[in-house]
């Protein structure tokens, strides 16, 4: 049976990109269509995350011209993940394979066309690879990579150079329901429901519009997300580092009672101070590790809904008019 395809796209502030990467999607829709690849019931679905420009007038004028165009708005703005996460359980009743991309145009939409030859291989899931960052500068090629290699070295999962271009079955998006972690890192998340999976490779372009969304300082807060909701490594490590850091002393302070037996002890200010201040760096780096994952563990206590959506186009239309 042909599958039906929904393509999800979180859309936050895109009003310049926008017109510009929706008729490429609705097209992939119709050339997977006419090869007989996806069913004609197949959607793009757009996925407003609280935008403060235009984006969601836009996505209705989509919806209006055209229905496979559709789209949700979230009642405020919850950030990325929590906006593909919003498309992803809207469409898994809907349809058989969902297709997360962002609108910005940098992924290549033809390797969807792998993607889904790749589903009807028998792949549950199918990540989209960047093979080539060409069109980056070295700053962000370096930050980026340096940012999946820390993810990994610090123990949590993820397909190296790897974002939210991938493929997941509904099969597996039903799954992934019971993940109910308010935290969210997708990329280290959708590897742990398990299924079928492999990858397909493309070169990132440029963005053909507006401006990026994920800076330096989001891309370090990813990290720290996706590090404190996969792993414990970094509490093991301050556990390691604190007996090094012990031992060290113990070793000092045996130095400092022969020193004092032997009367040969000096009155040393700097050495004090360098001590002092060492020790007190890293029982505050400790705690603020420490302090992160308390921090993530209330959040997760407290069992808020990861969005919320206020609108959706069919409602509208739906809706009689008076």
């Amino acid at each position: 049976m042909t599958p039906i395809l929904y393509i999800v796209i979180p859309c936050y502030n895109e009003e310049a990109v926008l017109p510009l990467t929706a008729p490429q999607f609705r097209q992939k829709l119709r050339d997977l269509t006419e090869v007989g690849k996806i069913h004609e019931d197949s959607r793009v679905l757009f996925v407003n995350d609280g935008s403060k420009d235009r984006t969601w007038e836009i996505i209705r004028d989509l919806a209006a011209s055209d229905p496979h165009y559709i789209g949700i708005s979230q009642s405020r703005n919850r950030g990325h993940q929590n906006a593909v996460l919003a498309g992803l359980m809207e469409a898994r009743d809907k349809c058989d394979i969902t297709i997360s991309i962002d609108c910005d145009g940098q992924d290549d939409i033809d390797a969807m066309d792998q993607m889904v030859d790749a589903y009807l291989d028998g792949c549950e899931v199918v990540y989209g690879v960047r093979s080539s960052r060409r069109t980056d500068t070295f700053f962000k090629r370096f930050t980026a990579q340096s940012f999946y290699k820390f993810l990994s070295v610090m123990g949590a999962e993820v397909v190296y150079n790897h974002a939210d271009y991938r493929l997941i079955s509904s099969r597996v998006l039903k799954e992934f329901a019971n993940f109910r972690e308010v935290n969210l890192f997708l990329r280290g998340l959708v590897p742990l429901v398990g299924f079928k999976s492999t990858t397909v490779s493309y070169s990132r372009a440029e963005r053909l519009a507006g401006e990026s969304h994920y800076p330096l300082k989001k891309m370090i807060a990813l990290a720290v997300d996706g590090i404190t909701s996969l792993s414990v490594k970094p509490l093991r490590l301050i556990t390691g580092f604190g007996v090094i850091v012990a031992m060290l002393s113990f070793v000092g302070v045996l130095w400092a009672l022969i020193a004092a037996l032997c009367g040969r002890t000096v009155a040393g200010w700097a050495s004090m101070t360098c001590i002092v201040c060492f020790v007190s760096g890293v029982q505050l780096i400790s705690l603020g590790i420490i302090g992160e994952y308390i921090g993530k563990i209330y959040m997760e206590t407290k069992q808020r809904p990861r969005y919320i959506i206020s609108e959706r186009t069919w409602e509208e239309q739906e809706r009689p008019r008076t």
